[in-house]
């Protein structure tokens, strides 16, 4: 179906920066089956006007200052009756950052310097359905397929992005509610997988890998 003959796919813009959700109206309002019906500089605000109705995908970034993360309101979205399709459109590409957006139950994962083309054609993808990765993130998750053992689990990254942070033991334990002996149980499963044998190692190598951000 071409887009001059599709169904209108009603937008949610979810970013923070006002400059940002500018450019991609001008980009998203030269297709002529989109129709930008909201914007939203807070995840909270989209959760609230997603809940609203009238809308087909929500293009969400991950990251919203101090407030809740781009991932949590996907995850709240989502879990909605009838919800639309959450779009991730972040400068993120971490491993970390994937999997909590695709686990938040995220229809497509897409990079903020995709282009236009690609942006479109990721939209429409999303609207009728069926997943839209960006090709960088569907090589990661298929990397991840092939080694699993070798990977870091969701839960690894966690504590490792906390380790990052500067938090002990006990703290992380707290923070994820799990004991202590859990945690030490997922570091020593972390330098194993990244064959380091410190804590700061194991946040270098991680950071240079892509697993976790550089910064908080």
């Amino acid at each position: 179906m071409s887009p001059d003959t599709a169904r209108t796919v009603r937008l949610l813009l979810a970013d923070d920066h006002p400059v940002v959700r500018a450019g991609l109206r001008a980009v998203l309002d030269a297709e002529p089956d989109f129709e930008i019906v909201a914007e939203a500089a807070t995840a909270e605000a989209a959760v609230e006007r997603a809940a609203g109705g009238g809308i087909d995908v929500v293009l969400m970034d991950l990251q919203f200052g101090a407030g809740m993360h781009g991932s949590a309101a996907t995850a709240e979205i989502t879990a909605c009756e009838g919800a639309p399709r959450v779009l991730v459109l972040t400068t993120y590409d971490t491993d970390a950052d994937i999997l909590a957006a695709v686990e938040a139950g995220a229809a497509g994962y897409l990079l903020k310097d995709a282009p236009p083309e690609e942006l479109a054609a990721a939209v429409r993808t999303a609207a009728s359905g069926r997943s839209a990765l960006a090709p960088a993130i569907a090589h990661r998750l298929m990397d991840r397929m092939r080694a699993p053992g070798e990977a870091l689990s969701r839960r690894e990254l966690e504590v490792l992005r906390l380790v990052r942070d500067g938090l002990s033991n006990q703290r992380i334990s707290k923070e994820l509610f799990l004991s202590q002996a859990t945690v030490k149980s997922h570091l020593v499963h972390i330098y194993a997988k990244l064959g380091v044998d410190s804590r700061t190692a194991a946040v270098a190598a991680a950071t240079s890998r892509g697993l976790i951000r550089r910064d908080t």
